[in-house]
């Protein structure tokens, strides 16, 4: 499997608020800024990684390391963090694989494999285990948009109102409305990466043109990134800014 070295910068229907609030995300996830978590047996071991610290935590040590840009492989989704500081020397494999833990019988979207060495060690200690990313608790919310491919929207170009969505950051599931139809789907998340997957919408016409419509669509299906500021929920690809939402009180 061959991997490349990418720039950091790469890296990676709602009438009413769910009442499932972001106040019952976890709020560990929100003090550290987690992003991925990870956990094994046999011994127990757990992995946190932000995007400040990578924390490898064991029943009786613990090794930190600076956050580090991974190198991701050319031919599937699989990312390998290369780590080292003068007392310890870690790399770690997260690969998009179907885990399941033995102990709970829960399965993961993601298998992680470890091999660590620290202090006066001479051979590495291999971990295996399961993991998943964290969504980004600041999507749970709902938002209206405001633009669509660089261009400010009105009510009119859309029926009887502006498109929303409303992100459940717990589920992994988006449900909103495009003026017209509703539409409902899934949530493919890593760090800074966003996709809106498996889309199903009604297909009722108000007005004889839903062109708008469509390309509303089209923008959600073509978004591969995110960016939260201001209020406002940005999302593009690597071509353009696709779509631009705020958020409601």
């Amino acid at each position: 499997m061959r991997f490349k070295a990418i720039d950091s910068a790469a890296k990676e229907t709602p009438n009413t608020k769910n009442t499932t609030s972001s106040n019952s995300l976890s709020e560990e996830n929100k003090a550290t800024d987690v992003y991925f978590k990870a956990n094994g047996t046999e011994p127990f071991w757990q992995l946190s990684i932000t995007d400040k610290i990578i924390k490898l935590k064991m029943p009786n040590d613990s090794i930190l390391t600076p956050h580090a840009t991974p190198d991701y492989a050319q031919d599937s989704n699989v990312k390998r963090y290369a780590l080292q500081t003068e007392l310890a020397e870690v790399y770690i494999q997260i690969s998009q694989k179907d885990c399941n833990n033995s102990m709970s019988g829960k399965t993961f979207p993601y298998s992680v494999s470890i091999d660590y060495k620290k202090g006066k060690a001479t051979q590495f200690t291999k971990l295996e285990g399961c993991g998943q990313y964290i969504t980004n608790y600041r999507l749970h919310d709902i938002w209206v948009l405001e633009t669509l491919n660089g261009q400010a929207v009105t009510k009119e170009a859309f029926g009887k109102t502006l498109p929303s969505m409303e992100i459940n950051a717990n589920e992994n599931l988006f449900m909103g409305l495009t003026g017209c139809n509703t539409f409902k789907g899934k949530l493919f998340s890593e760090r800074n990466k966003l996709r809106f997957t498996n889309m199903a919408i009604t297909k009722k016409m108000c007005l004889p043109d839903n062109k708008k419509e469509q390309e509303f669509i089209l923008a959600l299906e073509r978004t591969t990134t995110y960016s939260i500021g201001n209020n406002r929920l940005t999302l593009s690809n690597p071509d353009n800014e696709l779509l631009v939402f705020k958020k409601i009180d």
